[in-house]
């Protein structure tokens, strides 16, 4: 555990800075209209309105005043928004990247500590607009959903559904971007992956599961997938679509169904690379023994191509703590560590998309390595059950241990380009240098 411990140690170095820059800045007056309300309306008032799976709206001084002290301790412990990647560890920008910096912390801290005070009316912003909930995060050319509602009971078990689906589509086209989303009964769709099954599917291809093959995954936090330029996801004429469901109960009847929406290329567009999406490090032992904490659990995937990584999802249950992935370059003769989570939190299935200038470039022959922390202790919050020895399984008590991963494949010839490039990015002096 020393590595994870390292890792923490900077993140309450990060703390630090935050009360630093609290105790050190200007005495001016922080208020919410001038200081608050735009911080609010970038990053939390997407999830904090009326009608979402939020506990409380925070669009007006009102809202937010009775939860000034709890919006203080989340944003300090950098649980609110949730992201909870080590930005000090291994790939450090992203390009979807929803965190509070050390600066708007600072802010609502100060604003909290000085009494949380309403300020000059004239200094707020204008509400911020925001989409329908019917309206997609992508235009999409294409929604395919399913012929009918689900019917979900008030009191029910944990139920994985298949639905398959057929388009219609009549010829191969190219896909560049793509989104799954519930269109009713959103509380109660814990999580929907899509998948392709066409008959053309290639016998004892490890990627085609009895679902078909990977295509999109809807979970809470997440929204489309949008690929690089130049990178996509063939879907060939007569593919059917698989809708696997994991459902639950939330105490009322409710009537659930699920989208796919999906964006294409022109036709006859042919893109250099396609995409591909599906599980890194898979650790289907698991054992993990009642009442213990930090268990680790290990995976590996060998990478048979040079490739190009794109982006990284932790995926457990609710014994999940913290995963790292790393590279273990051919022969061992480096080893580097791309992500880690080392706050996991089973409720936010967050996909981190790396910036373009830091997306890893690998060897082929690379092996990526997936080491997970479990709690099952009473000093997780979200053990249902610290009594019990949990081992691998698809239903919520269960845990998992794996990582999902995007990334591209790229030639010999390619991928030396693309190193000598981001070498010579790397080393262009920057303005002022």
């Amino acid at each position: 555990m020393r590595t994870i411990w390292t890792r923490w140690d900077l993140g309450i170095l990060s703390v630090l800075l935050v009360f630093i820059m609290v105790n050190g800045a200007a005495a001016q007056q922080v208020t919410f209209t001038k200081d608050v309300a735009p911080v609010l309306q970038e990053k939390c008032q997407v999830c904090h309105r009326p009608g979402t799976f939020a506990p409380m709206s925070l669009l007006t001084y009102e809202e937010a005043r009775p939860w000034a002290k709890a919006i203080r301790e989340k944003v300090l412990a950098r649980e609110m928004p949730p992201w909870h990647i080590d930005k000090n560890v291994g790939v450090r920008h992203f390009k979807n990247d929803r965190s509070l910096s050390d600066e708007q912390i600072a802010t609502i801290v100060k604003w909290v500590d000085g009494g949380a005070l309403r300020g000059n009316p004239a200094d707020m912003p204008p509400p911020r607009e925001f989409e329908d909930q019917d309206k997609w995060h992508i235009t999409p050319d294409l929604i395919v959903e399913l012929p009918k509602d689900i019917i979900v009971p008030a009191k029910w078990p944990d139920r994985w559904i298949d639905v398959e689906v057929n388009p219609g589509l009549t010829e191969d086209r190219y896909i560049q971007a793509i989104e799954t989303k519930p269109t009713k009964g959103f509380r109660v769709v814990h999580h929907a992956v899509t998948s392709m099954k066409h008959d053309d599917d290639p016998p004892g291809d490890t990627r085609v599961t009895a679902q078909g093959t990977f295509l999109n995954e809807y979970a809470l936090g997440k929204n489309a997938d949008v690929f690089p330029d130049g990178a996509a996801r063939l879907m060939k004429a007569g593919t059917k679509i698989n809708f696997n469901l994991h459902l639950h109960a939330i105490g009322q009847e409710t009537a659930a169904n699920v989208a796919l929406g999906l964006k294409f290329y022109p036709k006859g567009y042919v893109p250099k690379f396609v995409e591909i999406s599906e599980h890194a490090g898979d650790q289907p032992d698991l054992d993990i023994p009642a009442n213990t904490n930090d268990v680790r659990s290990e995976g590996y995937t060998t990478l048979t191509k040079p490739a190009r990584i794109l982006s990284f999802q932790p995926h457990m249950h609710n014994r999940g703590k913290a995963q790292c992935m790393e590279a273990i370059y051919p022969g061992g003769r480096k080893v580097e560590t791309l992500s880690c989570v080392s706050n996991y939190q089973f409720a936010w299935h967050l996909v981190y998309l790396y910036a373009e200038d830091e997306q890893p470039l690998l060897p082929a022959g690379t092996t990526l390595h997936v080491v997970s922390w479990h709690n099952n202790s009473a000093s997780n919050r979200f053990n249902p059950d610290p009594d019990n020895l949990v081992t691998f399984g698809q239903r919520t008590i269960d845990d998992m241990a794996f990582a999902w991963i995007s990334y591209y494949y790229l030639s010999d010839e390619e991928y030396k380009q693309q190193l000598e490039e981001r070498k010579a990015k790397q080393q262009k002096p920057t303005a002022g240098n």
